[in-house]
């Protein structure tokens, strides 16, 4: 972007440039020497307060300032390599970190003049602080320029005085509830809308133009918390109106953590609340009170890893083949329209991407295409696209019962029921149409997809993409390799994904992969504890307060309970084949009488775990569970046995995927778990989870030998677990390299 004025480096290199026109206009260039995005870490910090002691020595000689940035974007937010390594015994470190950045700020802000903030692309976290503490905050509007504070999703809240300035601006109630509790990173016209900002302008020019006339117009600004008299909206504690709404969000907190251990929120809506009842000072320091506890803790350490730093990895290629040059796709096919190739075909069409929909009879495949219709429909009356998106994404889509339509298809998905032989003849028909180079991919959660590939003459050319339900809300795709498929194939599935705006993790092959297995543990474990006679009631409770969305017997009855039972007869008939011996899981016994001794099946055949109503709505645990179950005994079970279980099981099945070579990536691991199957977001996913807890996995290993001997060999510590606890080593990163990872590296 242009430059307002010719700025030069200062000796040091400053992270802040300075430069003052013949009008008195002082413009502060934010430009991170030898960094692609400005961070505010201590360097920064440094800076600002040398900027803020220039300002008040030269005042006499400036009208008004202008902040901006050099770099495509604001301001990134705070350095999270300097977060992430904070300890409990960097609290002090921390705290004055937050209040000597805070302290600029405010220096810069109650100088008498004007600030404005041109913010000339994204400003999220710390950059969003960076403005806020301005006069005037004008943005760049751009695709994909956002603003926000989205702290709370990575375990912290913001500590650059986002809090104390949000509820004076917004009051307390708007402030959390749009603004810190949600993390939301809104458009800049949704900025414009909530009062984030004060307008938005379509070029620098117009910008800049703004700012200054901004500064032209008013000689002398205040923030309107620092006038006399000024009242926050909605009110403090105390007034009526705000004293009916706050015991709601503490509700809301409760329902939404469930009584997991996610300090975040807490902190936020404590920080808000007791901000307004002190002065300006006084709620800077209750905030970095705040702040400081969480960037010590490990939640936030957890989250971060995952959510910032293992996410960037994924979708940064890491798993990715090097080398393979990078490829578009124009036309996709799938075939198979039920919810499942319904919901491909559509994200595929929303991502501009020709679609042909193919199945058994044109009546199927057009009510296939329906479904893309009503997802539209429902975005448009949210004011998420226009009528034109609306009209053109259905377009997108052929709804065909030929199969020779596929022809011309760069790649094609099978979406049709989980039937080995069905999926082989349907693979067999689309090979003999599509072009010699088409990438063939697979739909499956539970098949091996090198079982399947023997259906197709170019099993190179050949893979799993398995895609999670409900597909237009899932941000995951698990990207399956057989022992076959070649790093051409699987680099155009990684771009594939990356293009319809997923993040894809790679693994290799195994019944279940990774992800489909791992859930697997955790339905089990819900059935197994009410074998045991524990009273369902807390079965789904502990559930709750390991933080998962859902308890395990509710989301089994959604998955319907015989699905289970044919993945049992699957998994049996595979070892009888493979000579090795069956081991049933304490689960399965239980599972059978629900289905063959009461016909209990799930949610959609009227009765499961729960009870269901006529319009299909849960309406409470089946009052007969216990007894008809557990045969009348009642085990108590301390919660925290009950919480853990749920953890350990999957965690310990991660760690033995990642020795068989299914997983070849802890971060992959991380984020498959967190955005496929809902592993609680607070632990950091399945193989963070044993880093951050206590004790590392060390700790972790000596809770697993307490629980095996306690309820049972899958408790039981692998052998690459108890390498890493002998060796005082964490799960880091692990190379791929060809079909299996390299575990050296681990």
């Amino acid at each position: 972007m242009t430059r307002p004025a010719e700025a030069a480096p200062a000796p040091d290199a400053s992270p802040i440039l300075w430069h003052r026109g013949a009008d008195g206009i002082v413009t502060l260039t934010m430009d991170a020497p030898g960094r692609s995005a400005n961070t505010v870490d201590a360097a920064f910090v440094t800076a600002l307060t040398a900027v803020a002691d220039r300002l008040e020595g030269e005042r006499d000689t400036v009208r008004g300032i202008i902040l901006t940035s050099a770099k495509e974007t604001f301001v990134a937010g705070g350095d999270l390599d300097e977060l992430i390594a904070a300890g409990p015994e960097d609290a002090r470190r921390v705290f004055d970190f937050s209040m000597a950045l805070k302290r600029a700020l405010r220096r810069i802000e109650t100088l008498g003049m004007p600030v404005v903030a041109a913010v000339n692309g994204t400003a999220l976290g710390g950059g969003l602080e960076l403005a806020l503490a301005c006069h005037h905050r004008i943005v760049l509007d751009g695709p994909g320029t956002r603003l926000g504070l989205p702290e709370v999703t990575l375990g912290l809240l913001p500590g650059g005085g986002g809090v104390v300035r949000t509820v004076r601006m917004l009051g307390i109630a708007d402030a959390l509830q749009h603004v810190l509790l949600a993390g939301a990173r809104h458009t800049p016209a949704r900025a414009l809308a909530l009062g984030l900002v004060h307008h938005v302008a379509t070029s620098p020019e117009e910008m800049f133009g703004a700012a200054r006339a901004h500064i032209d117009a008013h000689q002398q600004s205040r923030q309107p918390w620092d006038e006399d008299g000024y009242r926050i909206p909605g009110g403090t504690p105390g007034t009526r109106s705000l004293d009916a709404v706050l015991p709601s969000f503490a509700a809301h907190l409760t329902r939404r953590t469930g009584g997991a251990p996610l300090p975040a929120p807490r902190n936020i809506l404590a920080a808000a609340v007791e901000g307004t009842q002190v002065d300006f000072e006084g709620a800077q320091v209750i905030e970095s009170r705040y702040f400081t506890e969480l960037v010590v803790g490990q939640t936030a350490k957890n989250m971060t890893q995952a959510f910032f730093f293992d996410r960037r990895t994924v979708d940064a290629g890491a798993a990715r083949p090097q080398g393979e040059p990078p490829h578009r796709v124009r036309r996709v096919g799938v075939v198979g329209a039920g919810m499942m190739g319904a919901g491909i075909a559509y994200v595929c069409a929303r991502a501009g991407i020709d679609v042909v929909l193919q199945d058994v009879s044109r009546e199927a495949a057009s009510r296939g295409r329906a479904h893309s219709e009503r997802l539209v429909a429902e975005s448009v009356a949210r004011g998420r696209v226009d009528a034109a998106e609306a009209a053109a994404l259905p377009a997108r889509i052929t709804a065909t019962d030929a199969v020779e339509e596929l022809a011309g298809c760069e790649v094609v998905i099978e979406a049709v029921f989980e039937d080995t032989a069905l999926k082989h003849r349907v693979l067999a028909a689309v090979e003999q149409v599509v072009g010699e180079d088409a990438l063939l991919c697979t739909n499956t959660s539970t098949l091996p997809v090198s079982g399947l590939a023997g259906a197709v003459d170019r099993p190179q050319d050949f893979l799993g993409l398995h895609f999670f339900s409900p597909v237009h809300r899932m941000p995951l795709v698990e990207i399956v390799r057989s022992t076959t498929t070649g790093d051409r194939a699987l680099a155009r599935a990684f771009d594939l994904v990356r293009q319809i705006g997923r993040t894809p993790i790679v693994v290799n092959d195994g019944r279940g992969f990774f992800t489909s297995r791992v859930m697997a543990r955790y339905l089990q474990e819900g059935v197994a504890m009410v074998g045991e006679g524990v009273a369902p009631w807390s079965v789904e409770r502990a559930a709750a307060r390991a933080g998962y969305p859902t308890g395990a017997l509710a989301l089994l009855d959604e998955l319907t309970l015989t699905l289970p039972r044919l993945i049992r007869a699957e998994e049996r008939s595979a070892a009888a084949d493979a000579g090795e011996a069956w081991v049933p899981h304490p689960a399965d016994a239980l599972l059978d009488r629900m289905v063959e001794g009461h016909g209990r099946t799930g949610r959609a055949g009227g009765a499961g775990f729960y009870e269901y109503g006529a319009d299909g709505r849960r309406s409470g645990l089946w009052p007969e569970l216990s007894d008809r179950l557990a045969d009348g005994r009642s085990t108590v079970l301390p919660m925290a046995d009950l919480t853990e279980r749920l953890l350990f099981v999957q965690a310990l099945d991660s760690v033995r995927l990642l020795e068989e070579g299914v997983l070849t990536s802890v971060a992959d691991a991380n984020v498959g778990s967190l955005l496929g199957i809902g592993f609680p977001p607070w632990t950091g996913g399945v193989l963070q989870y044993v880093n951050g807890y206590p004790g590392g996995p060390a700790g972790f290993v000596a809770r697993a030998r307490e629980l095996a001997d306690r309820y049972g060999p899958r408790f039981a510590p692998p052998a690459l677990l108890l390498e890493k606890a002998a060796a005082g080593e964490s799960f880091g990163e692990v190379r791929h390299r060809g079909a299996r990872a390299e575990r050296a590296a681990v």
